[in-house]
């Protein structure tokens, strides 16, 4: 299903509108190029955000093309991960879905052209002469002793680095443009590189391969790409895709060159965007998959039990604007619990259960009280909850000495248990180590449906659920995947030092609804006064804690 909403204006349409002012015939066209290397991430939600409802505001078309130039690390895992992900968010791709490797013999044909017109040369250099023969930031680089061989041993040696002839990491294509440059992206760039190496699509046709910096211009100017929109970190590399787009003669006469412009990354407390460490997670074993409820994949977030609607309004609320930032969590979860506080169907769930005998209900009595499904949403109607004799509570909602303005049930206490009696605590029974095992109440047998009885204010109302027909559920408690915030401060290198040994907890005795045990994979709920769920898509009868009901207060 597409993706509806209506984007609010940012930096880029301002110079989109700019543009279509001088040119009005620009039909705005984007895509979003991910490397089928690893799973999508939040980070990942921007960029197809962005790109989707550019082309979505002004009448265009939005492309996914598989960035799938470098064969050792690409899989069709991925890819079809990929596809999934969008399919999810509703960002379709009704410009097409284009793959970067179909593109390789145009790319061939560029480098071509480039040689021909002594703009790129065969380089033998190392890599770490490649390193050394760069330069610095405040150095100007050093122009390769090759780098003045003839067109024609150009050629030539490209042809035979196509046939196999030569080793990996033997030669090079570079481009000849500037070895002074202060952008050292500009200091004859590789963009072509030798790799033995079975492609995922292409098989074994090619053992030559184009790097993303000059492969993805063309890929653009062929697809009739308008605007590049990308993450900030390739705003040095913009005036190569410019050179690369004015000089390998793929823009077709009359066409409108594509221009690239950059945003800010989507960076988040307590999390990491990095591909290879989240992959490191999942191939040790730390993670559960690719999809593992605490990571910032797409798949993690869906199973855990976001929506594509709650992704896109913490994108759009996180803003769009060129400045490096850090966006707290909480905002993400602000978007879920604000749609879901709308949305979820309420249950009872008892993560720790405590038995309760209503000593004066007969033993062989039943009732059934009704609940609403959803007191925000009146026509979503109510439900039967079964009342017995033997009952559970919650043991967080029982204290034997209670701390001050405990307003849950204790020792002579009353509270009202919620849509049917008011109970008082008579005794409390305990095993030989003093752990309570039974609390024993009597009801006040006219208080229910919550009729007020003789003026008395109760202010207590606790959720409970038959010992007769409670399913048994377990319940995944998701908590902050690293215990650092700010992990952008931190090395990669040390991210395992910050891993929180408490990111999930399992109750694998929790006590649900019946109706629960009927519920599909990714349905989500309100367990009354704890927290919102989703049930999980792995495991049977387990349901993921996605949010808490409030935002934690601020220490």
């Amino acid at each position: 299903m597409e993706f509806e909403t209506e984007s609010k204006g940012n930096f880029i349409h301002d110079i989109i509108d700019a543009d279509l002012q001088q040119n009005p015939d620009i039909k705005v066209h984007t895509r979003f190029p991910p490397e089928p290397n690893g799973y999508l991430h939040i980070g990942s939600a921007k960029a197809i955000m962005i790109n989707y409802t550019t082309a979505k505001k002004y009448g265009g078309l939005f492309n996914l093309r598989f960035d799938d130039t470098n064969p050792s690390k690409e899989d069709m895992e991925y890819v079809e991960s990929i596809e999934n992900d969008l399919n999810w968010l509703g960002a379709v791709p009704n410009g097409g879905i284009f793959y970067g490797s179909d593109y390789f013999g145009k790319c061939y044909e560029c480098a071509l052209k480039l040689i021909r017109d002594g703009l790129a040369y065969v380089d033998d250099l190392s890599a770490d002469e490649l390193r050394e023969y760069r330069g610095t930031l405040t150095e100007p680089g050093k122009e390769s002793p090759y780098r003045n061989r003839t067109v024609e041993e150009n050629l030539d040696l490209f042809e035979r680095m196509k046939a196999g002839e030569f080793p990996d990491g033997s030669k090079t294509l570079r481009a000849k443009i500037d070895m002074a440059s202060p952008n050292m992206n500009m200091r004859d760039p590789a963009i072509y590189r030798i790799l033995h190496t079975s492609h995922h699509r292409q098989g074994d046709q090619w053992c030559i391969y184009p790097l993303y910096d000059f492969a993805h211009p063309i890929q653009d100017a062929i697809e009739g790409i308008t605007y590049s929109l990308c993450s900030l970190e390739f705003e040095n590399h913009r005036p190569l895709y410019e050179w690369v787009v004015e000089h390998a003669g793929i823009v077709k006469p009359g066409q409108i060159p594509p221009k690239q412009r950059e945003f800010a990354r989507l960076n988040m407390t307590y999390t990491v965007m990095s591909k290879r460490y989240l992959r490191k997670l999942v191939e040790t074993g730390l993670a559960d998959g690719w999809d593992d409820p605490r990571l910032p994949t797409l798949c993690g977030l869906r199973r855990r039990g976001y929506t594509p609607t709650s992704i896109f309004k913490f994108v759009e609320d996180a803003g769009i604007s060129k400045a490096d930032s850090i966006v707290d969590i909480s905002m993400m979860e602000a978007c879920i619990r604000d749609e879901l506080n709308e949305a979820a169907p309420r249950r009872i769930a008892i993560k720790h259960p405590i038995k309760v005998v209503v000593t004066n209900y007969p033993e062989d009595r039943e009732e059934w009280f009704e609940l609403p499904n959803n007191p925000n949403r009146p026509e979503d109607g109510t439900r039967k909850v079964l009342f017995t004799r033997n009952l559970f509570i919650d043991e967080e909602d029982f204290a034997m000495v209670p701390p001050p303005k405990f307003q849950r049930l204790k020792p002579d206490g009353e509270v009202r248990l919620m849509g049917a009696y008011i109970v008082r605590c008579d005794e409390v029974i305990a095993d030989a180590e003093g752990k309570i095992v039974e609390i024993h109440v009597s009801a006040d047998l006219v208080s229910g449906n919550g009729n007020p009885v003789d003026g008395r204010k109760v202010k207590g109302t606790l959720h409970w659920l038959s010992e007769k027909n409670a399913e048994k559920a377990t319940l995944m408690l998701y908590g902050q995947l690293f215990t650092e915030a700010d992990m952008t401060k931190i090395s990669s290198a040390d991210y395992d030092q910050y891993l929180n040994p408490e990111s999930v907890v399992a109750i694998e005795n929790a006590l649900v609804e019946p109706a629960l045990a009927e519920a599909k994979s990714g349905d989500r709920f309100q367990f009354v006064r704890d927290a919102y769920y989703c049930k999980d898509t792995k495991h049977e009868n387990t349901f993921n804690r996605i949010v808490s009901l409030k935002a934690p207060k601020l220490v």
